[in-house]
């Protein structure tokens, strides 16, 4: 009598209406999720704006403030960021609405794999917005405010500096999804994680260029961002060879698990 778990797995299928349909079903669930956040979000849009603009207005000179260049500036740049910050939040419903959706596509020993990676991925990305906030705001703001010139008063607007913070913000997420990558091109056989540490020397130097391309121009923003990314794609190095290991242990021992039943 043969073991059910060495039987070949086999896979849901379903017509291509199905698949539309149930995307269809998913794409609505992370819709409706967002809407219903950005509610409360849009509510307190101002106290949300406040929360975002202090790491700027706490390192503003003296008679210093934000401006608005447009009419409607001051209330579409609140409104903008609480929609945003609707998405930001319900972020972890709307990736496991695409994980629902891709899951039954996949098989067990890729499940072990791909749901530890989406966790962590949205973990990191946090971590990264919150590492933007927290290290990399504070460290600019106080070195732009005490470079401008003498009798130049830094005055910024209100959607210019919207669209910086939202930048870095989903530059760094990104950023921080590094390990996610690295992992991923070494479980798929994409590229042996002996490449990659061979490699260090390019992928630094690429650091640095996406770091100064995306960060101010000032040094010290780049290496802010540039430091972590690389430290991020050691680690990510690291866990792409555990991950390896620990797989080829669990193929070798179902080799011999197999042998056994066959014997």
């Amino acid at each position: 009598m043969s073991d059910p778990g060495s039987e070949p797995e086999t896979l849901a299928e379903g017509t291509l209406i199905s698949h539309l349909l149930e995307l269809r079903d998913r794409l609505l669930r992370a819709l409706i999720a967002v809407i219903v956040v950005a509610v409360p979000c849009t509510v307190f849009r101002e106290e949300i704006f406040e929360f975002v603009a202090r790491p700027l207005m706490e390192r503003l000179p003296d008679g210093a403030s934000m401006i608005a260049t447009n009419v409607i500036a001051p209330f579409m740049a609140p409104f903008k960021l609480a929609i945003m910050a609707a998405l930001f939040i319900a972020m972890p419903y709307v990736l496991y609405q695409a994980w629902a959706f891709v899951a039954p596509g996949l098989y067990r020993r890729e499940k072990r794999f791909a749901l530890p990676l989406l966790l962590s991925s949205i973990l990191l990305f946090y971590v990264g917005v919150a590492f933007a906030y927290f290290v990399v705001f504070p460290v600019a703001f106080t070195f732009f405010a005490a470079a401008a010139p003498e009798g130049v008063l830094m005055m910024t607007d209100i959607n210019s500096y919207l669209d910086f913070v939202l930048l870095l913000f989903f530059a760094f997420g990104v950023a921080f999804e590094i390990p996610i990558a690295t992992v991923l091109l070494a479980i798929t056989g994409l590229v042996r994680p002996e490449s990659l540490a061979a490699n260090r020397g390019y992928v630094l130097l690429g650091i640095f260029i996406i770091a100064a391309v995306i960060t101010p121009p000032d040094a010290i923003s780049q290496c802010i961002m540039a430091i972590p990314m690389y430290l991020l794609y050691e680690g990510g190095i690291i866990a792409s060879r555990v991950i390896l290991k620990a797989r080829l242990r669990r193929e070798a021992e179902e080799q011999i698990q197999q042998k056994n039943a066959d014997a």
